[in-house]
């Protein structure tokens, strides 16, 4: 399998001049590194990105709000078939998705298919009960809603962004694996699929400590894909200084002008939510299941998320943002 790759982004920025000495952080007390304790816009008391649960990867644009003064439960999303189809804009009608033939699902979810030339990839199998995989979406909708973000399944290429035409395989410096035949087909299942509304066995929950997480709703075996990242694909030289915390590469060009970076800030599926390791410290690395690897798919460099052992139900979802890039801070990570 193709090499890992990582999100990338940018330290959190120096701190304000105006800042005074005598700011201590809410939850530790200490006033050291002070480019990472922010300032409420409300009570004005201090707190460090890494102390706060969630930890903030990067000092927000615009105003920001304490825990103490503001609300971080999020409001559910209603759990009404018509509604969810509409939001994710199923292809099929509400009666063709509570009656689907689980039948031919199962057959999807075959053994662990092992060859002596490669290992094949596997195509998620979806919760048998329509009920259970309206929840799932749901969820995922909620989480969607309260971070503002658009659900999309594919890369976007918006105006004054990257255009379709840079994201070019051949630019990869050292080169891209293509994705066989055979694994193209299957990620194309895995697209159809959730076009009908089969959708992943995953479950989107808020944790106090780590924000909204991804957790198997099922058992899913080694080499399954899990979802594609997706979003708004731009140049990274157009985001050196962006403050989003999601930003995945997706083409690193031999010429840096060149590289092409995932934002998933505006339009976005399930991955966004999808957390990492702490890869600074042995436990945080155990928790590793998913890796993260770019494929040249038809002549476009893609990211997808799959499985790297079996995962059991109620297992949350992890890989390593890093890879071999070691840019995302994730010491606090919990």
């Amino acid at each position: 399998m193709a090499s890992s790759l990582g999100r990338r982004r940018t330290h959190a920025p120096k701190s304000s001049s105006t800042l005074n000495d005598d700011v201590s952080c809410e939850e530790c007390g200490g006033g050291h590194s002070p480019s990472k304790l922010l300032l409420c816009d409300k009570c004005d008391r201090g707190y460090h990105l890494f102390c706060l649960r969630p930890i903030l990867p990067s000092v927000p644009k615009g105003s920001w709000f304490c825990p103490s003064c503001s609300n971080h439960k999020p409001k559910c999303f209603p759990l009404v078939q018509t509604k969810i189809i509409d939001f994710f804009r199923i292809q099929r009608s509400p009666e063709a998705l509570a009656n689907q033939d689980t039948r031919k699902k199962r057959k999807r979810g075959g053994g662990l298919v092992v060859s002596k030339k490669k290992r094949k990839l596997l195509a998620f199998v979806p919760s048998e009960d329509p009920k259970r995989r309206l929840e799932q979406m749901a969820s995922l909708a909620t989480a969607l809603i309260a971070t503002e973000t658009e659900f999309s399944n594919e890369l976007t290429y918006m105006p004054a962004m990257a255009p379709r035409s840079a994201n070019r395989p051949a630019l990869e410096r050292g080169g891209m694996q293509v994705l066989s035949k055979e694994d193209t087909e299957t990620l194309n299942l895995c697209k159809s699929m959730m076009e009908r509304g089969e959708w992943p066995p995953l479950m989107v929950v808020f944790d106090p400590l780590e924000g909204f997480t991804v957790e198997a709703d099922r058992s899913i075996k080694d080499l399954t894909i899990i979802t594609e990242y997706v979003g708004d694909v731009d140049f990274l030289k157009n985001r050196e200084n962006d403050d989003g915390d999601s930003i995945m590469t997706l083409l690193s060009a031999s010429d840096p002008s060149r590289t092409l970076v995932i934002c998933p800030d505006k339009r976005s599926n399930i991955a966004r939510f999808i957390n990492g390791i702490n890869n600074h410290t042995p436990e945080g690395k155990k928790k590793q299941n998913l890796k993260c690897v770019r494929f040249d798919v038809g002549g476009e460099c893609r990211v997808l998320l799959i499985a790297n052992r079996d995962i059991t139900k109620g297992e949350r979802l992890y890989y390593d943002y890093n890879g071999d890039e070691h840019e995302y801070p994730t010491e606090h990570f919990v």
